[in-house]
């Protein structure tokens, strides 16, 4: 049986409500949409790709590819088959992030609250974009 929206909307805050009370930071909305494009949807990722995708303008996917990539989330490489064009790649800390998350998307539909996924990475609050 498919969800409500009043219960979808109440699974999702309920997730969020346990990530802002573990986390030392948090990702932005426009953040965790790329993280989870680049680590879900077939690649390869460019930031032009990703504004295409998500309809955002290109700058706003720089900043916010530029935060992922300092908490080690994301990285750049060149593409080898046309060197001005840079892919957008996951990481292993990216997808450790997006587990943890998941967890507490799995938790919160089961009714529980968690206080700390294993092993999270605080956050930096000053590297939203």
């Amino acid at each position: 049986m498919a969800m409500s929206e009043r219960e979808a909307l109440n699974l999702w805050r309920r997730a969020l409500s346990s990530y802002v009370r573990i986390s030392d930071g948090d990702l932005t909305a426009r953040q965790q949409a790329i993280l989870m494009t680049v680590a879900l949807s077939a690649g390869p990722h460019t930031i032009r790709g990703l504004a295409a995708d998500l309809e955002l303008a290109k700058p706003a996917v720089t900043r916010a590819v530029d935060a992922l990539e300092k908490l080690g989330f994301v990285r750049r490489r060149r593409d080898e088959h046309d060197l001005r064009s840079v892919i957008i790649e996951r990481t292993v800390e990216g997808m450790t992030w997006l587990r943890e998350f998941a967890e507490l998307v799995i938790a919160a539909e089961a009714g529980e609250e968690r206080k700390s996924p294993e092993g999270s990475k605080p956050l930096d609050k000053d590297v939203a974009a």
